[in-house]
């Protein structure tokens, strides 16, 4: 008979074992074409760990990582419908933080606010211009996640169904999961009865289709950048009228106060959470070493996504993307660690900004004091009868009509492309594949 103890440490034990046989050491991967990672990197106030897999033809998911001298920034975006909306608000989100930022002086949740409406305004004007040459461009949309590090404050913004999750340590050095974010889905009961509140004349507003509860019967999430056709008149479908919007662009905001119980935080998109729950994530970034830790969940998933379908891992590694997409969503994983001993301190030269399969850098532009305190001694040191008119502009000082090459405007967003390599088919060592029990 087994004993009430035993019991309870299987219990404890139990998760790790469901995850790809990670106990070695060896975590593998490293010449699977469909997964990009930066294993270990540097930020503000510690390290992080970056990784992406792709299961749609075209990968869907973008991430971000700006670690500058005072601060730093995450962010994950989630597309849908295509990779527009996704792709414009990794390209454009953090340059509207960083200007509204600037302005201010300082970060807080109002800029976080206001950065998220600008994005949203800026695709929107988009698909106006666009419309008419390519009317897919009004059901692409994405969700987004932020979190900014700055002056011992943690900020998160979401919309969707993206997931920020704590790690942080409590008595006996036991890990605590805590998520940071609420997931505006229509699975959650909360969610529905908020959109029939708001929709008391529309009857239809969410439904269950093929046991999944859905907005207006296609899409599951309730807040998001983009979807114009699900928000604006002119671009809804003829099947689907609109009496006012049916999806929301503001985003669930919050802060926090770092502690020194807290560790890390896990930043994912939904294809990590659809396989992993909050603890196991937790738990297995809290029990493995940092260096490869966002690979080692990405890999930890995608064996949980083989096991649900009775496959051995090695064998879903076999299937190449697009087909992939009915095993696993594309998944992106963020793991910021905290160091709390470096919290008052700044990087002595700025950090690479990084971006999810894209294997070139450049040096972070996120320093919000240090550039308000630049301006203002240019602004002292420059003689007024030498300060130019509105009719004669400096060369450094460009008009709205001639904007810089390196200025990124809205309406014509950059177009970073992802980097496919030709598939090749590496078998796992046999170490690799053996699960912990």
């Amino acid at each position: 008979m087994v004993s009430w103890l035993d019991r309870t440490v299987s219990a404890c034990c139990q998760p790790l074992g469901r995850y790809v046989g990670l106990s070695s050491g060896v975590l593998g991967g490293e010449d699977y074409p469909l997964l990009w990672y930066r294993d270990l990197e540097k930020h503000s106030c510690g390290e992080f760990s970056f990784a992406v897999v792709q299961a749609n033809q075209v990968c869907e998911d973008y991430g971000h990582v700006e670690p500058g001298r005072e601060g730093t920034f995450v962010g994950v975006y989630d597309g849908h419908g295509g990779l527009d909306a996704s792709r414009f608000a990794c390209d454009n989100l953090s340059r509207h933080l960083i200007t509204l930022a600037r302005e201010k002086g300082t970060i807080d949740e109002e800029v976080l606010n206001n950065a998220f409406a600008a994005t949203e305004d800026g695709f929107l004007s988009i698909v106006e211009r666009e419309f008419h040459v390519d009317p897919g461009i009004a059901s692409t949309g994405c969700c987004c996640l932020v979190g900014v590090i700055w002056k011992r404050t943690l900020y998160v913004a979401n919309l969707g169904d993206c997931r920020a999750v704590l790690g942080h340590t409590g008595r006996f050095n036991r890990i605590f999961a805590e998520q940071l974010t609420n997931d505006h889905n229509a699975r959650i009961k909360e969610v529905r009865d908020e959109l029939r509140a708001l929709h008391p004349d529309d009857s239809n507003i969410v439904s269950c289709v093929r046991r999944t509860w859905r907005v207006k019967s296609i899409i599951q999430v309730t807040r998001a950048i983009g979807d114009a056709f699900l928000k604006k008149p002119e671009f809804a479908l003829s099947a689907i009228p609109l009496r006012r919007p049916v999806l929301r662009a503001d985003p669930s905001v919050c802060s926090r106060n770092l502690q020194p119980c807290d560790r890390f935080v896990i930043f994912a998109s939904d294809g990590l959470w659809d396989l992993l729950s909050n603890e196991e994530a937790v738990q297995i970034v809290h029990t493995y070493p940092r260096q490869g830790i966002a690979r080692r969940l990405v890999l930890s998933a995608l064996n949980v996504a083989a096991r649900a379908r009775k496959l051995k891992y090695g064998d879903l590694m076999n299937y190449d993307k697009g087909v992939r997409r009915a095993f696993h969503d594309d998944i992106t994983v963020v793991v910021i660690f905290i160091d709390h001993e470096m919290l008052n301190d700044e990087l002595t030269v700025p950090g690479m900004s990084v971006r999810g399969f894209v294997d070139t850098h450049r040096p972070s532009d996120f320093n919000i004091e240090q550039e308000v305190a630049t301006e203002s001694e240019l602004t002292e040191t420059n003689p007024t009868e030498t300060e130019p008119t509105e009719t004669e502009p400096t060369e450094t000082e460009p008009t709205e009509t001639e904007p810089t090459e390196t200025e990124l405007t809205e309406t014509e967003p950059t177009e970073t492309e992802l980097t496919e390599t030709e598939p090749t088919e590496t078998e796992l060592t046999e170490t690799e594949l053996t699960e912990t029990v």
